[in-house]
């Protein structure tokens, strides 16, 4: 990195399904699984629902408190018995981070006893974020960017020096509405589709690169 980059403080704030681990598929099975034994009345809810947060599925698809409970039980049951794993990329991302001094938060719409299973899966994963930011610390879900905003301040960091990383598209309209530098992660959704918010498309995190990421936020930032 060059000095003139070093002199800024950056960060990079992360989606967490379908960005960093390999879930998305199975989050769709799951919620098409629940609206079929307690149907919301929306063909495709799996898919109207990506990057919201529990407590807003549930006050814009289950108003009643009785099928709350039985949802949330049932969500849990099935959340419990997945598997998650590293995407593509994400691991040695997260490591170079680590190892350039940068900063790195998980902004993610899932609650803390998700995060818990995470936990148990993949124990390393929390040492590589300075913070972490979940459905339990926000009052308004993606599209809104509290939770991004909320991580970059968190790690004392302007908003215009971070970059988000996302999958769906209520994310990436998170992104931009925080005025980061966005990068869309293909996988959930088209190129196509995350384009129109997105600074970059990828279809991996392996594409990534640490050091052109910075000097294009640079760049942004100067026009």
């Amino acid at each position: 990195m060059t000095e003139a980059l070093l002199s800024q403080k950056y960060g990079f704030l992360f989606d967490l399904d379908g960005v960093l681990i390999d879930s998305e598929g199975e989050y769709s099975k799951i919620w098409a699984q629940v609206n079929r034994e307690y149907p919301s009345g929306i063909d495709n809810l799996e898919e109207v629902i990506k990057g919201c947060t529990l407590d807003k599925i549930l006050a814009d698809h289950y108003p009643d408190k009785h099928i709350q409970e039985k949802v949330v039980a049932r969500l849990y049951e099935l959340e419990g018995r997945m598997h998650y794993e590293y995407l593509p990329g994400a691991r040695s991302l997260l490591q170079s981070l680590a190892g350039k001094g940068i900063p790195a938060v998980l902004v993610t719409s899932s609650n803390d006893d998700k995060m818990l299973h995470l936990d148990s899966e993949i124990p390393e994963m929390k040492s590589f974020f300075s913070f972490v930011v979940t459905a339990n610390l926000i009052s308004r879900s993606k599209p809104d960017p509290e939770g991004y905003l909320l991580g970059a301040l968190k790690i004392g960091c302007k908003p215009e020096n971070c970059v988000v990383f996302e999958d769906s598209i209520q994310g990436v309209k998170a992104g931009r509405s925080a005025n980061a530098y966005v990068v869309g992660v293909v996988g959930t959704n088209s190129r196509e589709s995350l384009e129109p918010y997105s600074d970059m498309v990828v279809d991996s995190l392996e594409e990534v690169d640490v050091n052109s990421i910075l000097n294009a936020i640079s760049n942004k930032n100067d026009k």
